[in-house]
C-alpha cells in the first residue's frame, strides 16, 4: 500500500516523496525539477477572499505530473465558493507557460468546510460547524422565505444543511416545506424532519397551529436551547436558523446560549423597514455576533411582460445601509409571484424551479454568504480568543 506522502513512480516503479510548503503532503510523479519549479509558481497564488498563499493554507494538495499535464487538488473552505474560475485562471496564469513542459492544468475540486471558532461560557451544537441566524427588524420583509431558499441554496451546492425555525411566535417554515406530522424521537433525542435532503426542526409541528404561543423570556429559551442540544441533527456544515423579528429573548438565547458564527440581516427597501434593521445590526453588534452582510429583499418587481422594473418599495435602502455600517451588500432580491406560490404551496423556489432567474439569485447570495463565514471563521482563529459578550437577562 503506498503511504500517503509518496507517489508510485510509474518509470522506476519506486516511491518518491515530497514535502511541500505547510507541512502538507505533494504527491510526485515525474522530473523532480519541473515539480520543483510548479510548486513554486503555485506557492505565489492567494486564496482571492483570505488573501493568504493557498499553499500555506493547506488548500493545493496531491500535485503531480503525468507527463505534460500538472494535476492538483483544490481543497476549498466551502463548496459554495463563487470564485472558482478565478482560483483556476490563477493556477493556469501562474503555471502555462511559466514552467517548462507543463502544457495544460487538470483541477480537481473539493471541500473542507471551515468551523467557528469556539467561545468560552458557550456551548457547542454537535455535529455543527456554523450557526447562521437570519434577522430582521420588523416582520413582513420575507425573512423567512430567504432563511428558506438560502438553506437549499447552499444544500443544492453539496453542503450539509439544517433549518432551525426559531420564530417560535410565527412558525411558517411546515406552511412553506409542506410539513404537517409531528417529529419523531429516537432514544429521547429528537429527529428533525428531512425535506429533499435537508434536516428541518420548528416548534409549528409541535404545537397546535390554532392556539397562539404566550411564552415569558425564560420558556423561550427553554424551548431554543432544546431544538439545538436536544436534536440529533448529525454532521452540519450549516445550520440556519430563522428567527422571529426584532430584538427579543430568542435572539439574545442565541448568542448566548452557542458560538454564533454570524448574522444574515434581511430588510426591504423603504426607510420604516430600515429603521428597525439598523437597530437589529447595532443588538447584534453589542452581543459581539459577526454581521455577515446585508440582504435586501423586494427590491423591485420585473413586469413578467414587458420586463419593466417597478420600484414598488423603492430601491437601494439595503444597499446604503450596509455602506453606511460598513457591512457587506449580499445582494437584491426582486419580487416574483413564484416565490410567493412556491411558499404557499410547500414548495419554495429551489425545489421547484432550481433553474429560474431568481433562484439564481439565490445561488449568488449563498455563495456570498459562504464566503463571509470563510473569512469570519478565518479571521477569529488568527486572532486572540476574545471574551464572550455581555449576558442580558432574559424574562
Amino acid at each position: 500500500m503506498v503511504p500517503n506522502s509518496g507517489y508510485c513512480n510509474s518509470a522506476t516503479g519506486t516511491v518518491e516523496a515530497h514535502r511541500g510548503a505547510g507541512g502538507y503532503a505533494v504527491l510526485v510523479s515525474g522530473e523532480s525539477s519541473v515539480l520543483a519549479q510548479l510548486e513554486d509558481a503555485l506557492a505565489r497564488i492567494e486564496d482571492p477572499e483570505l488573501h493568504r498563499p493557498m499553499m500555506q493554507l493547506g488548500m493545493l494538495k496531491n500535485l503531480r505530473l503525468e507527463g505534460t499535464v500538472a494535476r492538483v487538488k483544490v481543497i476549498l473552505t466551502t463548496p459554495a465558493c463563487p470564485l472558482k474560475d478565478r482560483i483556476q485562471g490563477d493556477i493556469e496564469a501562474a503555471v502555462l507557460g511559466k514552467v517548462p513542459g507543463v502544457e495544460s492544468v487538470q483541477l480537481e475540486w473539493g471541500s473542507d468546510v471551515s468551523r467557528t471558532r469556539g467561545v468560552t461560557g458557550r456551548q457547542d451544537v454537535p455535529g455543527v460547524r456554523n450557526t447562521v441566524a437570519v434577522s430582521a427588524g420588523k416582520g413582513g420583509v420575507g425573512k423567512t422565505t430567504v432563511a428558506v431558499n438560502l438553506a437549499f441554496a447552499l444544500l443544492q451546492t453539496g453542503a450539509r444543511v439544517g433549518l432551525l425555525d426559531a420564530d417560535i411566535y410565527g412558525p411558517n417554515v411546515p406552511i412553506m416545506l409542506g410539513i404537517t406530522e409531528a417529529p419523531s424521537a429516537v432514544e429521547g433525542r429528537m429527529m428533525p424532519h428531512l425535506v429533499d435532503g435537508l434536516k428541518v426542526v420548528s416548534i409549528g409541528t409541535i404545537i397546535d397551529p390554532e392556539k397562539p404561543v404566550i411564552w415569558r423570556g425564560p420558556l423561550l429559551a427553554g424551548a431554543l436551547r432544546q431544538f439545538l442540544f436536544d436534536v440529533e441533527w448529525g454532521e452540519l456544515d450549516y445550520l440556519i436558523c430563522d428567527l422571529p423579528p426584532g430584538t427579543g429573548d430568542v435572539q439574545l438565547t442565541l448568542a448566548q446560549s452557542i458560538p454564533l458564527t454570524g448574522t444574515v440581516i434581511v430588510t426591504t427597501p423603504q426607510d420604516v423597514s430600515l429603521a428597525d434593521v439598523g437597530r437589529g445590526i447595532a443588538m447584534f453588534e453589542q452581543l459581539r455576533v459577526p454581521v455577515l452582510g446585508v440582504i435586501e429583499n423586494m427590491s423591485g418587481f420585473v413586469c413578467p411582460h414587458c420586463g419593466e422594473v417597478t420600484d414598488v418599495f423603492s430601491r437601494g435602502g439595503g444597499r446604503q445601509l450596509a455602506e453606511a455600517r460598513e457591512l457587506p451588500f449580499l445582494g437584491e432580491i426582486p419580487l416574483d409571484p413564484r416565490v410567493r406560490l412556491g411558499g404557499g404551496a410547500g414548495r419554495p423556489l429551489m425545489l421547484d424551479d432550481p433553474e429560474a432567474p431568481q433562484a439564481r439569485i439565490f445561488r449568488d447570495l449563498a455563495a456570498a454568504v459562504a464566503g463571509q463565514i470563510s473569512q469570519v471563521n478565518f479571521a477569529s482563529q488568527q486572532a486572540p480568543e476574545m471574551p464572550a459578550g455581555p449576558r442580558v437577562r432574559l424574562g
